[in-house]
Order: structure tokens, then sequence, then C-alpha cells
């Protein structure tokens, strides 16, 4: 051991290992091909007869097929079900004959509803096995057993809206700079801040403001004028307000 400081553990396995001489040699886990009984331990493997925890702990046929009244208030639902019971198959669609769900490409057909479609990505997206996956990653979950109209956006502002995600996401944004406050002008009318309020009660065909202000001695100039103002007319303002009292900033 290269440490100085040691815990008691540390130090307990320390004397205990003094005993023997020995040497140990890193081995990648990409070399261990042949397993023996140093490199994969037989108790962490599961006994015969274990049960495997299921990806999908919620039934989402049955809890569709439960609420028998947002299938039928969805019109395109209903429609392609009727034409299903007039012909044996539409193309990409078909019925399940067990639970008499529709089926687009062997894929769920949830109904235009969005309790349920909500009930669906919260399953696929907060489940603590899935773990809040990227928006590809959730979509790509919710494909794999259903379908409906507008899936692809409706995930995305799902993800785009989970709280859990916004607060743990990495931060990959470069470091901030230092806010530095603006050095303080030497005198009067060298440094300006300029910016137009607008959109206010119309007087005279006026409805803006050119607000000129003074940093030094925080002296404001409020000069009326339109929204429409061109570059050109912004210096004839500046000139005939500012540069003709005070001089060039």
């Amino acid at each position: 051991m290269s440490s100085k400081v040691l815990t008691c553990r540390q130090a307990r396995w320390a004397v205990f290992l003094s005993e023997f001489h020995f040497s140990i040699t890193y081995c990648p886990g990409r070399l261990a091909t042949l397993l023996d009984a140093l490199s994969c331990r037989d108790n962490v493997y599961p006994e015969r007869g274990e049960d495997f925890i299921s990806t999908n702990p919620m039934s989402f046929q049955q809890f569709i097929k439960q609420d028998e009244k947002a299938l039928w208030q969805d019109s395109q639902y209903r429609s392609i079900l009727q034409e299903l019971g007039k012909v044996k198959s539409i193309q990409d669609y078909s019925l399940n004959s067990s639970s008499q769900l529709l089926l687009f490409k062997d894929r769920v057909v949830a109904p235009n509803n969005p309790t349920i479609q909500l009930t669906i990505l919260q399953k696929h997206h907060d489940s603590a096995l899935d773990g809040h996956p990227v928006q590809e990653k959730t979509l790509k979950l919710v494909k794999w057993d259903f379908h409906w109209s507008g899936m692809t956006q409706f995930n995305k502002d799902y993800v785009l809206s989970c709280q859990q995600c916004s607060r743990n996401k990495n931060i990959h944004n470069k470091k901030f700079g230092l806010l530095k406050p603006l050095p303080i002008p030497n005198g009067p009318w060298i440094c300006l801040l300029m910016d137009f309020v607008t959109q206010l009660p119309l007087s005279d065909s006026i409805d803006s403001i050119l607000v000129i202000v003074d940093r030094f001695s925080q002296m404001a100039v409020f000069i009326p004028t339109i929204p429409s103002i061109t570059s050109l007319d912004l210096a004839h303002l500046f000139i005939k307000n500012i540069f003709s009292k005070h001089g060039l900033p």
C-alpha cells in the first residue's frame, strides 16, 4: 500500500497480508476471457428458478382496454375498427384476436386521449427501471409497444418538461466569464445608454420614446419618436438633441 493514512479496516488488512509474500498484477477485464474462481464468483449468479423483474410492470393493454369510452371517443380509432369489421385487414393495421385491441405493425394503437398517452410516457420515462432516458431513448421505448399520431412531439414536450431531468442533467456549457461592471466614465456625456420604449398610448401619431441616459450624471433625455424610425432618422435625433448640446461622447 502506498497510502500513508490508512483507515482502521485497511490497517487490519495490512497487518494480515504482511504475513504473506506475493505480488498483485492487474489484469484488464477484456483479457479475462477464460473465467475462473478468482475472476468470477459463483455467488453473484441468480439461483435457478429466480424470477426476473419485468421491465414493463404495468399491463398497458389491460389499461387501455379498461377505458372503452376513450377508445370509442377517438373518431380515427373508431373508423379503423369499423373498417376492420368489414375486411380482414387494412395496410399495417390488424385486430388482436385475444384482446380485441387495434394494432399498427404489431404495436398497440393508443387512442387520442392525453391521459392514456401521458400514462404510457410516464411508465416508460419515470420508471425507476428506465431511469429517465433522453428523448430519443424514451421515444424508442414507447414505439416498441405503442403507436399514436403525434407521438414524437408529445414525447419531446414531456421529456423537456420533466423536472427531475432538468435538475439532474449534465451542463456542457463552457465556463461563464466573471461579471465585471462597466468602468465609471471620467465625466458627463462621455458614455451614454440608449433604448426605445414602444407600444405606448397613441398621442399625435407618436407611440414610442427614445431614451438616452448619461452614465456619469444619470441625466436622461426623452425624445418622442415612432417604431419605424430608421438609422438615419435616429442619427438626426441624436445630433439635434445630444450632440448640439453636449458634443460627441
